[in-house]
């Protein structure tokens, strides 16, 4: 198993993978699916920002993907980023998102970002309990702020802080 940026040619199953987390779970707060022309686009506006889209392979299977973006668009969150990982269905389980979110918080960190940050659905307790083993913190949880399937959803803010809190910058 190799991690390593996305291409175009991952785009067909990156999106059967996110298709599924929307028709199945409560990782993505929709219902409408994505067809491969709009994952395109956005794998293309990640790199164009300079962000990574990472895969998780074998070959050239995608087992899973992850990447993050900017948490809000005003220029005093420009250190903050928030980070998505969706591991296909018949991979999880073997510690793939681990691998992935410890690829992430590297190229923040290499990308002069002071915190990363996680909205994780509150019953997703794998994620929050993989989270929490790789230093995040819970710093929000909003009660029945989304919904999906006919229920109502609490969103769990998590961050990480990825150089010395308070850390100077030069700004």
């Amino acid at each position: 198993m190799e991690i390593r940026p996305a291409t175009a040619q991952d785009i067909p199953a990156i999106t059967a993978i996110y298709n599924e987390a929307v028709a199945n779970s409560n990782a993505v707060w929709t219902e409408k699916q994505d067809t491969e022309a709009d994952r395109l686009v956005w794998l293309t506006a990640r790199q164009a920002l300079g962000y990574p889209v990472l895969v998780a392979a074998e070959g050239s299977i995608v087992l899973g993907y992850g990447t993050f973006g900017d948490f809000r668009a005003w220029p005093g969150y420009r250190y903050s980023v928030e980070h998505s990982v969706y591991i296909h269905t018949d991979h999880r389980g073997r510690r793939l998102g681990r691998i992935i979110v410890e690829e992430l918080i590297a190229a923040a960190t290499v990308l002069g970002k002071h915190v990363l940050i996680a909205g994780i659905d509150g019953g997703n307790q794998a994620s929050l309990r993989l989270h929490a083993s790789l230093g995040f913190v819970e710093v929000a949880r909003m009660p029945e702020i989304g919904r999906k399937f006919g229920r109502w959803l609490d969103l769990v803010f998590m961050q990480r802080v990825l150089d010395a809190p308070g850390a100077a910058r030069t700004d």
